[in-house]
């Protein structure tokens, strides 16, 4: 007899190739993603999420053994490309999204990448898990600045993990949605610093990419978020004294 409280969610696996011709050898890299059909915004791919898994491919060689943390993960694209690449990844998304935590899970499982932890992380809450990560150098997040109303606790997540991790740095992507909204106060606030990086610097300014139909013609743009110099040597000084 069916169990009439679950639904199995339907699935439909989308294939991204990300190609570099600009060696003598074209290189590729095909993953597969699970798309489910479900309300809940992580379970598909976002055109940020594309340009994100982009830099990560024309940077590979750079990956390589770098731990690396995905935060609101969702379907996973970019972590999935930094682990086939070579990083050591820990996939996350909010705790109380059971159905985005599976299916960070399941996007390993279509990609060979069992040994990838996926974790409850929730923005703005230090819990138990956030606190236990073992270091990073690297914090991804894609169109993680999607609503205002979150933007300061997404912030305060991610200056949490730079103030355990001073020398780490979040590379993120987002869509463009209103000229009024902007998190430099916010920036300020939290003591960090922020550089724009071009999508040309990385062949992301196309509108389709990976063999996808994505970003299509939406805005989008990246940044890289670091502690600001001071605020990172203190937390070394500190982190050196007996």
């Amino acid at each position: 007899m069916a169990d009439s409280g679950t639904e199995t969610p339907s699935i439909a696996y989308k294939v991204f190739t990300f190609e570099d011709e600009r060696k003598n050898a074209r290189e590729s890299l095909c993953v597969s993603i699970p798309e489910v059909l479900d309300p809940q915004f992580g379970m598909y791919v976002w055109p940020c999420a594309v340009v994100l898994a982009q830099y990560l491919w024309m940077h590979r060689e750079e990956l390589r053994g770098k731990k690396m943390l995905e935060l609101s993960a969702g379907v996973s694209l970019p972590g999935v490309v930094a682990a086939r690449c070579g990083a050591v990844v820990i996939l996350s998304d909010a705790a109380d999204r059971p159905a985005c935590l599976e299916n960070c899970r399941r996007s390993c499982e279509a990609n060979d990448l069992g040994d990838v932890p996926v974790v409850g992380v929730s923005w703005g809450e230090i819990s138990p898990d956030l606190v236990l990560l073992p270091e990073l150098d690297v914090i991804l997040g894609s169109d993680v600045f999607y609503n205002p109303e979150d933007f300061e606790d997404v912030l305060v997540t991610v200056f949490f993990l730079l103030r355990k991790n001073p020398k780490a740095e979040f590379w993120t992507t987002y869509q463009v949605r209103s000229a009024d909204w902007s998190i430099e106060v916010l920036l300020h606030r939290w003591n960090l610093s922020c550089i724009e990086v071009q999508l040309d610097q990385f062949d992301a300014d196309a509108p389709e990419l990976a063999g996808s139909n994505l970003p299509g013609n939406h805005s989008i743009q990246m940044m890289k978020i670091t502690l600001k110099t001071e605020d990172a040597g203190q937390k070394a000084v500190h982190r050196a004294s007996p």
